[in-house]
C-alpha cells in the first residue's frame, strides 16, 4: 500500500508533529493513538496489515498522528491546569492543522472519521463531539468517556469541556446538537474481557440517547480483551460493514 510520512512544526503545540498516511483514496480515517503512544503505533501492532484490503481498494485513506498524553494527563510532574492547557492545544492542532492537511491531501468534500482505542477512543469521541462541523463521525473502541478517569482528581472548566460524559448532558444549543445528530457514524465498540469496561460504553451511549443522538453500541463478549487482537478484529469489520 502507499505510505507517506510528513511532519511540520505545529504552532499550537510548539513542536514538530509527524503524521503518516496510508492509501490514495476513500474517506479519511484519522487515528488517535492509545495512552502514551505515537503515530506509528497502529502500524507496529499490525492494524494496517488487517486494513490493507480497504486501503488498497480505495475505500479508506488512513492518517495517524502522535498523542501528547505524556505532556498532559499522563505527566505526573505537571500541574493539572497545565495538563488541561496542553489538552486544548492538542485539540487546536487537530482542528486547525491536521484537518486542513487531510483536506489538502484529499478534497474539501472528503469526510473525516476519527478513530481510536482506549485513551484514543476518548480523544476521538471528544474531537468529533466538539467540532461536528469539521469531523463527520467516530469509531471509538474500548474507551471511557469521562476524562476524570485520567486526571487524578483534578477538575476545572477545561476538564469539563473535554469530558463528553460531563458536557454532553448539559448541551442545549439546538444547532450544535443537530450537527452531531446528522452523523450516521457514531460507533461505540467494546469487549467484555480483561481490562475492558463495557459499562462505561453503555453509560455514555445512554447520555447520547437522552440527547436524541443516534449511535451504535456494540458490546463484544468476554473473550475480547482490552488489547490489540480485539481492535484488529473490530476495525476491519466496521470498515467492511458500516462504510
Amino acid at each position: 500500500m502507499k505510505r507517506e510520512l510528513n511532519s511540520w512544526f505545529s504552532p499550537a503545540l510548539q513542536k514538530d508533529m509527524p503524521i503518516v498516511s496510508y492509501g490514495d483514496y476513500g474517506f479519511a480515517l484519522l487515528l488517535v493513538p492509545t495512552a502514551a503512544a505515537d503515530y506509528l503505533e497502529y502500524e507496529r501492532f499490525q492494524l494496517m496489515d488487517t486494513l490493507a484490503p480497504y486501503i488498497n481498494s480505495g475505500k479508506v485513506r488512513i492518517f495517524s498522528i502522535n498523542s501528547i498524553n505524556n505532556e498532559s494527563w499522563l505527566n505526573n510532574e505537571m500541574l493539572g491546569e497545565h495538563k488541561a492547557i496542553r489538552q486544548n492545544q492538542f485539540n487546536e492542532y487537530v482542528y486547525n492543522e491536521v484537518v486542513p492537511f487531510i483536506k489538502n491531501a484529499t478534497s474539501l468534500e472528503t469526510p473525516i472519521i476519527t478513530c481510536g482505542a482506549s485513551f484514543g477512543a476518548l480523544h476521538s469521541m471528544n474531537l468529533f463531539l466538539k467540532r461536528p462541523d469539521l469531523i463527520n463521525g467516530v469509531i471509538a473502541m474500548s474507551g471511557v468517556y469521562d476524562l476524570t478517569e485520567y486526571t487524578k482528581g483534578f477538575f476545572d472548566d477545561q476538564v469539563y469541556f473535554n469530558s463528553p460524559m460531563h458536557y454532553i448532558p448539559n448541551l442545549s444549543d439546538h444547532n450544535y446538537l443537530e450537527q452531531i445528530r446528522r452523523s450516521n457514524h457514531i460507533h461505540i465498540l467494546t469487549g467484555s474481557g480483561a481490562y475492558e469496561d463495557p459499562s462505561a460504553s453503555g453509560t455514555f451511549a445512554k447520555v447520547l440517547y437522552d440527547k436524541g443522538i443516534n449511535y451504535e453500541l456494540d458490546i463484544w463478549g468476554e473473550e475480547w480483551k482490552h488489547d490489540w487482537p480485539t481492535w484488529r478484529a473490530m476495525l476491519p469489520l466496521y470498515l467492511e460493514t458500516r462504510f
